[in-house]
């Protein structure tokens, strides 16, 4: 079967370029010109792969990277970007991206990368329907947070952060990282909103059981360890 790529890019040369040497290479391709239009045909059709320039309108490529992740880990996406700034690469693969590639690339090379992620098992790995930590069990599916045998009522936001931290256990999750993931590139509030809702947290799973799981990196952000105590 044929592959089909998306290609999520503003600049009409460029997409254009990228189409053609993708077709001789017997690719099916799809442009999107805005961060809109990419998401809507990321939810219409299944892609095997995406390229995703990072400055587009309507939408970053951060912010449409973050919202395919969340209905979608496995389709990979490889970031393209005039950056070449740490704090985006960083930033890309914190979000989910495979990869990156900084313009202006070399089209043999962008080919290569694109052989590679299309080669790897089309299967979606076997994961873990809940994490557990200690006496802590946590569902995505269901959304239910348990103590043992007694459920945890969390807010939405609140399940969001704790399940952004379980997914980085042992990672430390500065308070810019948990809001990009949490709330979102397009919040302009303070980041001492995380700071609160890790009180909330607290309150919640840790107050009335005497187990600490959420550890204050002070200076940094948070983190939660397989050891639990904090720091």
């Amino acid at each position: 079967m044929t592959p089909k790529i998306l290609i999520v890019e503003d600049e009409q040369k460029i997409s254009r370029v990228l189409q053609l040497e993708l077709g001789y290479e017997n690719y099916h391709t799809e442009i999107a010109g805005d961060g809109k239009t990419a998401l809507q045909l990321m939810e219409e059709k299944e892609w095997d792969l995406v390229l995703l320039d990072i400055m587009i309108p309507e939408l970053s490529g951060f912010e449409v990277l973050r919202r395919l992740r969340k209905r979608d880990e496995h389709t990979p996406i490889i970031l393209l970007t005039a950056r070449d700034e740490v704090h985006d690469k960083v930033s890309g693969l914190d979000l989910g991206a495979n990869d990156y590639i900084t313009k202006p690339f070399q089209i043999e090379e962008l080919l290569a990368r694109i052989r590679v992620h299309l080669r790897r098992p089309k299967t979606k790995p076997q994961q873990m329907n809940t994490f557990s930590l200690g006496n802590l069990t946590v569902d995505p599916d269901s959304r239910e947070v348990r103590q043992g045998d007694f459920l945890i009522e969390l807010t939405a936001r609140e399940f969001d952060l704790l399940l952004c931290l379980l997914r980085n256990k042992n990672i430390v999750m500065t308070r810019d990282q948990l809001i990009a993931q949490v709330w979102g590139y397009d919040y302009h509030g303070e980041t001492n909103i995380v700071d609160v809702y890790i009180r909330y947290l607290r309150q919640k799973l840790e107050k009335d059981y005497g187990t600490k799981y959420i550890q204050t990196v002070r200076g940094v952000g948070y983190t939660i360890k397989d050891t639990n105590h904090e720091t």
